[in-house]
């Protein structure tokens, strides 16, 4: 079974991104489960929700404690919140950001994480430029397909035009390919850094 958290902020779309996650788990012939976990639902207020992947069908219902992906739409709550709680050093952590995991001061907290699943992906810059509104969810999840092939792009893409219509389905999966191709190209720079 693969765990994923997703850390935000109330109005960044956290628990859709979840559900879309599921969604295109799904569609590539998975069985997923997507769920919140909310404390005050209001504007800003920190939101996590979480999706689980798996081959047979799951049956476990709590939240997810020792998760083997993190991903952060917001930056402001890695000081705020324990965002990285649980994840194993083997696991993936992808941010919503321009900056470098030293400039968010935590180059000594990812020594001994395997370089290739620490990414950044500026998904609010692509929402603006494709949706016109800084919502992180769908470019960090074309993000995520780019994380070790759990889901796919196509099935990202699907699950994209089961929940928007029109111009917003559009550049929901323009930002969500963006983000995927970002991603890709950092993996392959951090793999080609490994074997140098």
């Amino acid at each position: 079974m693969f765990q994923v958290r997703i850390h935000g902020r109330g109005g960044q779309g956290v628990v859709t991104g979840a559900e879309m996650m599921s969604i295109a788990a799904f569609l590539g012939g998975k069985h997923a489960q997507a769920f919140p976990s909310f404390g005050s639902e209001r504007t800003g207020a920190p939101v996590v929700a979480f999706c689980r992947m798996d081959d047979k069908e799951i049956r476990l219902r709590e939240p997810i404690m020792q998760p083997d992906a993190i991903i952060i739409q917001d930056p402001t709550l890695l000081h705020q919140v324990d965002v990285f709680g649980g994840l194993k050093k083997d696991g993936f952590i992808l941010i919503n950001t321009t900056r470098s995991f030293e400039e968010m001061g935590l180059g000594d907290f990812v020594k001994g994480f395997r370089p290739e699943r620490l990414l950044t992906v500026p998904a609010s810059e692509l929402a603006m430029k494709h949706v016109g509104r800084p919502v992180p969810n769908v470019p960090l999840l074309g993000a995520f397909a780019a994380l070790g092939g759990l889901i796919s792009l196509d099935a990202v893409q699907k699950a994209i035009d089961q929940k928007f219509k029109g111009a917003v389905a559009k550049g929901n999966q323009a930002a969500a390919k963006d983000a995927y191709t970002i991603v890709m190209e950092q993996e392959k720079k951090a793999q080609e850094a490994q074997h140098a």
